[in-house]
C-alpha cells in the first residue's frame, strides 16, 4: 500500500471512531478540540480548515434533500451524467484560482461520494422504517441544486483560502481536528458522519 493511501486509510479510521465517539456522547464538545494541551497553532490552523470541513457537512445535510426528492422514483442515486458536469466546472473555475484542477476535482468527487453514500444509507433506513419516509418531495431543480451550487462556490474559496495549510505535512491531524468540530457543531449523526469521513481522503497535499 501506498504511503499517502496508508495515512488516508488511517485518517479515516480515526476520524470515524472519533466521529462515533462524538455522536454517542450527543452534549459533549470532543477533547482533541477543546484540550489546553493542544498547540494553540495547532487549534488555530483547525479552525481555519473547519471552514471546508463545515461546508463538507452542510453539503452532506443537503444529502437528505436529495434523498427524498428521489426515494420512490425512477430518478437514480448515480447520475453520471451531472456528476461530469459538476467535475468539469469545478476544474475549469479551479485554474481561475491558481488552484490545481485535478487536487480540486479530487476533493469534489469525494464529496460527490460522500453525499450518495448518504443517499443510500436514507434509502436502507427508509426500506426498513416506512414511518421515517419523508412526507414531502423537494424540488430538485428549484430547491435542492441552487444550494448545492451555493456551496460549491463556497467549497472553491475555502479551498484557495486553505491551500497553504492543505499542503503542509500537518494538514492530517489538523484535518481530524476540523471534522470533529464540525460533525459536533452539525450535531451530525452516524450515517452523515460516515459521509463526513468519505469527504476527506482529498483534502490534504492538494
Amino acid at each position: 500500500m501506498r504511503p499517502h493511501r496508508l495515512r488516508s486509510v488511517l485518517i479515516s479510521a480515526c476520524v470515524s471512531a472519533c466521529v462515533a465517539s462524538t455522536v454517542a456522547l450527543s452534549g459533549a464538545v470532543p477533547a482533541v478540540a477543546e484540550s489546553s494541551s493542544a498547540p494553540l497553532r495547532t487549534v488555530a490552523d483547525a479552525r481555519s480548515l473547519t471552514v471546508l470541513t463545515d461546508l463538507f457537512a452542510e453539503r452532506l445535510l443537503v444529502a437528505d434533500k436529495v434523498a427524498a426528492a428521489k426515494y420512490g422514483t425512477a430518478t437514480p442515486i448515480d447520475d453520471p451524467v451531472r456528476e461530469k458536469a459538476i467535475l468539469d466546472d469545478v476544474a475549469a473555475r479551479a485554474v481561475g484560482l491558481g488552484l490545481d484542477p485535478d487536487a480540486v476535482t479530487a476533493v469534489f468527487r469525494d464529496q460527490i461520494e460522500a453525499n450518495k453514500l448518504v443517499q443510500r444509507g436514507l434509502y436502507a433506513r427508509w426500506d426498513a422504517h416506512p414511518e421515517e419516509r419523508p412526507t414531502e418531495r423537494p424540488d430538485l431543480v428549484k430547491e435542492v441544486r441552487p444550494v448545492l451550487d451555493r456551496i460549491t462556490t463556497q467549497l472553491l474559496g475555502a479551498l484557495q483560502e486553505t491551500a497553504f495549510l492543505r499542503a503542509g505535512a500537518s494538514c492530517e491531524p489538523r484535518l481530524r481536528v476540523a471534522a470533529m468540530r464540525s460533525s459536533y457543531g452539525h450535531r451530525l449523526d452516524r450515517l452523515h458522519g460516515e459521509g463526513l469521513v468519505r469527504a476527506l481522503p482529498s483534502v490534504c497535499g492538494g
